[in-house]
């Protein structure tokens, strides 16, 4: 049966706003109270999603959250009505305010794990809803999450859902933004790669010193079998807690993989040699041929690599087999970075091509190609049970373009998060969103 990756993109939502939020993320800091443009960063990556549709990539779209999230503000103990536990917050706590109206969600690299059907105990596709609970921004999502997924993937004979892990620090995990998985057709059983920051119960492995290793290893491995995934197809890899502390807080900001391939930058994980052993070994038990792509710190150092997001890219797979990486604009901006990517695709290996977009409102947050995708493998049935209005084709990104164009502002600044009026305005485009999509009710203002 034909099997296909599908790339879920988050659809940023119209509160995106730079509100600094996430220690450890370098962009995300940096870039912290300047203005955004919640309208151009939709448009871009609508954008790319087209695009990709149209080279002939199976697209589909992921739903933003509702913000600000007023039932956060009041569980932290604002009351009143919804405008006054607005103005309340903006007066008493503005950064609890802020990260209660964050887009974060956007990034749906973190939105959750995914195993392939070929992969499980039960025949299923697996979801695991991260519980994010290194970031407080970020730990509000997993429940609305869970439901826009649950409406994406419905049908319970193909698809299983499982709820985020517990939410402390010893299950810390922040989904497909540090899992992998390779294999030789999509459709055909493969390894999943897991990687991690720190482990919670073993001080064998090291930890980062400036910077929170987000992913714990028993987080990966408790994900592992929730989704009855086989030893043998299993690998655990820490990342390198130096480059951690250099800003590379998700493995994919340093290393990508697909198929048969892992891309990764020298400085990326502890015992490489020993990884990629175990990579080669279990997917040739398999019937597939692992290859690797190490770029050397002496071409391309781990600061030009935060700086330009080289490895949060997207790696796709053309029909002739051969590999299109999809990265930002600030890669070609970036003379070292651009410079080893022309001799990559001119070395004769299996990615060819380079396509660069320009995802300046996302990147700025903090977040590039692909942080803005959750990837799924599907085979023929499953794709044809996922709820078809999640699936992009022309007439959606028209309508798409248009509802943006309709909702969202172009200027937001931290002073205007406090403006009740942004989320009357929020929840009047995602309830025509949830009727564009087909999702139904998935949001706590639809349903309390």
């Amino acid at each position: 049966m034909k099997s296909c990756e599908v790339n879920f993109d988050g659809l940023v939502g119209p509160t995106h706003n730079y509100g600094g939020l996430s220690f450890g993320n370098v962009a995300s800091q940096s870039n912290s109270q300047q203005h955004s443009n919640p309208k151009e960063a939709a448009l871009q990556g609508l954008q790319k999603m087209k695009a990709l549709m149209d080279m002939g990539f199976v697209q589909g779209v992921l739903a933003p959250q509702e913000r600000p999230d007023v039932a956060a503000l009041r569980n932290l103990g604002f009351s009143g009505t919804d405008a006054q536990v607005i103005q309340q917050a903006a007066k008493q706590a503005m950064p609890l305010l802020v990260a209660s109206c964050s887009a974060s969600s956007m990034w749906v690299a973190n939105a959750a794990t995914v195993s392939p059907s070929a992969d499980t105990a039960d025949g299923r596709v697996h979801f695991t809803a991260a519980n994010l609970n290194c970031k407080y921004h970020r730990s509000i999502e997993h429940p609305t999450t869970s439901r826009v997924l649950g409406a994406m993937f419905a049908d319970a004979k193909h698809f299983a859902h499982h709820a985020a892990l517990p939410a402390v620090a010893q299950f810390g995990d922040e989904g497909a933004a540090n899992h992998t998985r390779f294999c030789r057709e999509y459709g055909e059983a493969g390894v999943e790669f897991f990687v991690f920051g720190r482990s919670a119960f073993d001080s064998r492995y090291p930890a980062p010193q400036k910077y929170p290793a987000r992913q714990t290893l028993e987080a990966s491995q408790a994900v592992a079998r929730l989704h009855g995934l086989k030893d043998d197809g299993v690998v655990y890899a820490q990342q390198n807690p130096a480059v951690i502390d250099a800003g590379v807080f998700h493995n994919d900001v340093i290393a990508v993989g697909n198929g048969e391939m892992l891309f990764y930058h020298e400085d990326a994980f502890l015992n490489t040699e020993q990884m990629l052993a175990e990579l080669q070994a279990k997917l040739g038990k398999l019937g597939g041929n692992f290859q690797s792509v190490c770029v050397p710190r002496a071409q391309v150092n781990v600061e030009d690599a935060v700086r330009s997001y080289l490895f949060n890219s997207q790696l796709l797979t053309r029909p002739d087999g051969s590999m299109l990486l999809i990265v930002p604009e600030e890669c070609r901006s970036n003379e070292r970075v651009w410079h080893y990517l022309q001799g990559l695709t001119n070395s004769g290996g299996l990615i060819r091509e380079v396509k660069v977009f320009d995802l300046k409102q996302s990147m700025q947050n903090g977040g590039g190609p692909a942080c803005l995708r959750l990837r799924v493998a599907l085979n023929e049935t499953e794709l044809a049970a996922v709820n078809p209005g999640v699936i992009m084709t022309a007439p959606l990104y028209e309508t798409l373009t248009q509802w943006v164009g309709k909702h969202y502002r172009d200027s937001l600044r931290e002073t205007d998060l406090a403006d009740p009026q942004l989320l009357l305005e929020c929840r009047t485009a995602l309830d025509e969103l949830t009727q564009i999509l087909k999702l139904g009710s998935v949001y706590p203002f639809q349903i309390n």
